[in-house]
């Protein structure tokens, strides 16, 4: 269930969860003064350093860290919680509610939201990458000879990083809120002493400072963008981790430490370009004194490493809501904690991310290369999310029209404006990320629509449950003891493997129950509200076992709340009949053949339902049948 705080929690809890959410939440923007304002200068389409620039640069910063985070997510799309739950997924089945009776408007703002949480995969894979990167990159700075030495180190830490993932965060995780704690505060004092020293750039503070950034440099001016972008990537984490924190503690944590603490370092490192003009070619690093540079580049590391792993962890999530919700194959999930259900590991995709990260390593050599790539995927999941996030104004909220229309207009162009000042990177590294989401786009949208195809199929062939039941008592088979489970995903329709246990071995079970499980559009469903059951005749059960698209699927802890509801289950005396459908591709013209062959193959490589649902190995019995597409 969502662990938000309610506003009468003590305050030594809320405390906690505010610490707690400064180290998740704020990991990825908090890690971007290591390279935003440095790429606004000395990458492809950096500035010249002067009072003019610097103060613009700022200005631009300051107030997108304003209108994009603050308000457009921070007060805004959190305001759009499914049941306490945020991120796209849940943005996506909000969705879906207010567009109900439009099946076809439905249905594009349902592809558009499965390619944003593909561009998350893309995103997942450069956040790694660039912020480790940046971060060893200050070996270089305190002492030039140890350069040699930052791609090897970068790559042992990535590399230890995702070799940890198998043991969960739980272990470590407990100390991503104050090192991240310290890392804001040291942000905070470093940019202090520097803006006490040349007071002078606190005139960014004023918006026409960007606006005459823009008259003096023009076209140069709007590329700058691409780079003013990485100060606030990491917005979506804001309304992804919502229900683990609750809109409360995001909130504060946002205005009264994270936003400050940004501020002043970005601040800080525009007092000393403006005083220190050669200090472009790393002001972060270069705001601390230089006895200071090693410990800061420890810090460093460690704090894009939670960075990381924040990313990780949210890639693992938005897979297993993928999965739920019908958008990908069953993938072997491994639960590293008991206490908290959001603590998994998902190896094919810890593994996958990790040969991606190492890639994007070892081709661009450095952050300022990886920078050209960055943003892309970033501004797209932004725009992403403001069409998603007006239609929930529009349909559920009821905003009436010209005001809905205002409001997405508005925010829409900054996200328009900002993807088009990234479209240059394209050409010089930003295909990757778009070539990751196009491939992960294709393969959700072909499993969804593959899987829709299977159940249409297996349907038209299908007899009707209650019917078949009713035949059962004018031509009674032999009935042999204990309680017989079909897993089906139609919940009228006779399974197919009972079908065939019967024809083969010409007996059942003195029960048998159907079983359905079914995954709802909401987040979590309550024990409770777990499992129906629908008596039939002749000791015959439908049983449903209900899902949210975060709930941890175990159908032996389902079967025991069947106990309450009349149905209960003695497992050694229980076994399952599980359908394994062999696919045929054909020339019917409802998907392309090698979308069909591409289906069959997901179909082929995916996760056990057996480990997926925890049912026990040995009381499974696996009957196959064929199916053309």
């Amino acid at each position: 269930m969502s662990q938000g705080v309610p506003s009468s929690a003590p305050a030594g809890r809320f405390a906690a969860l505010t610490i707690g959410a400064i180290g998740v939440v704020y990991g990825d923007i908090g890690t971007s003064p290591l390279y935003a304002m440095k790429e606004a200068f000395t990458g492809e389409h950096g500035m010249a350093v002067n009072p003019e620039n610097v103060l613009g640069v700022l200005s631009l910063i300051f107030w997108s860290l304003i209108f994009v985070v603050s308000i457009k997510y921070v007060v805004l799309i959190m305001r759009a919680d499914n049941k306490g739950e945020g991120g796209i997924m849940a943005l996506m089945a909000l969705v879906q509610r207010a567009t109900a009776d439009r099946s076809r408007l439905r249905w594009a703002l349902m592809s558009l939201g499965i390619f944003g949480a593909a561009l998350f995969y893309g995103d997942g894979m450069i956040t790694p990458a660039i912020s480790v990167l940046s971060a060893v990159e200050g070996l270089e700075v305190a002492t030039p000879a140890l350069k040699p030495y930052v791609i090897p180190v970068t790559l042992a830490v990535l590399v230890a990083l995702f070799i940890f993932q198998r043991q969960g965060t739980g272990r470590v995780g407990a100390l991503f809120g104050p090192v991240m704690v310290l890392w804001f505060l040291t942000l905070a004092v470093l940019g202090t002493i520097s803006i006490a020293r040349y007071p002078d750039v606190l005139a960014a503070l004023n918006p026409w400072h960007a606006v005459y950034f823009f008259e003096i440099n023009q076209w140069r001016g709007f590329v700058v963008l691409g780079a003013v972008v990485l100060a606030f990537t990491g917005c979506e984490a804001l309304y992804a981790d919502m229900g683990h924190f609750g809109k409360r503690v995001i909130r504060f944590a946002w205005f009264g430490f994270v936003l400050p603490g940004l501020v002043l370092n970005y601040f800080g490192q525009g007092a000393l370009l403006l005083h220190e003009p050669q200090s472009a070619q790393n002001p972060f690093y270069l705001l601390a004194p230089s006895w200071a540079l090693y410990p800061m580049v420890a810090l460093s590391t460690f704090a894009t490493v939670i960075a990381s792993q924040a990313v990780i962890s949210g890639a693992f999530s938005v897979t297993r809501q993928a999965i739920q919700l019908g958008y990908a194959p069953r993938m072997d999930t491994h639960h590293t904690s008991e206490r908290e259900i959001g603590q998994i590991y998902i190896p094919f995709m810890n593994w996958g991310l990790l040969v991606g990260v190492v890639a994007l390593v070892l081709g661009f050599q450095s952050s300022s290369n990886l920078a050209a790539a960055y943003g892309i995927a970033v501004t797209g999941t932004m725009a992403i999310d403001t069409i998603l996030a007006f239609v929930v104004v529009r349909g559920l909220w009821h905003f009436n029209w010209p005001l809905t229309i205002i409001g997405m207009a508005v925010f829409l162009a900054v996200d328009i404006v900002f993807f088009s000042a990234n479209a240059g990177k394209i050409i010089h590294g930003g295909w990757f990320p778009i070539a990751i989401a196009l491939a992960a786009f294709i393969l959700m949208a072909t499993w969804k629509r593959g899987r829709q195809i299977m159940r249409e199929r297996l349907d038209s062939l299908a007899i009707k449950l209650e019917p078949f039941v009713e035949s059962i008592g004018k031509h009674l088979p032999t009935r042999v003891p204990g309680t017989a489970v079909f897993l089906t995903t139609s919940f009228d329709a006779v399974p197919h493997a009972l079908l065939h246990n019967l024809k083969h071995n010409k007996v059942l079970h003195e029960r048998v129950v159907v079983l359905t499980v079914v995954f709802q559009d909401i987040p979590h469903v309550d024990d409770d509200e777990r499992v129906e059951v629908w008596p039939l005749a002749h000791n015959f059960y439908k049983l449903f076992v209900i899902y949210g698209f975060k709930d941890e699927t175990d159908i032996p802890r389902a079967l025991e709340l069947c106990r309450d509801k009349g149905l209960e289950f003695n497992m050694l005396d229980t076994s399952f009949f599980l359908s394994r459908e062999t696919l045929i591709p054909t020339e019917r013209p409802q998907m392309a053949l090698w979308r069909e062959k591409l289906f069959i193959g997901m179909q082929r490589n995916a996760g056990s339902v057996t480990a997926y649902f925890r049912i026990p190995t040995n009381r499974v019995v696996e009957l196959g049948t064929q199916v053309e597409l």
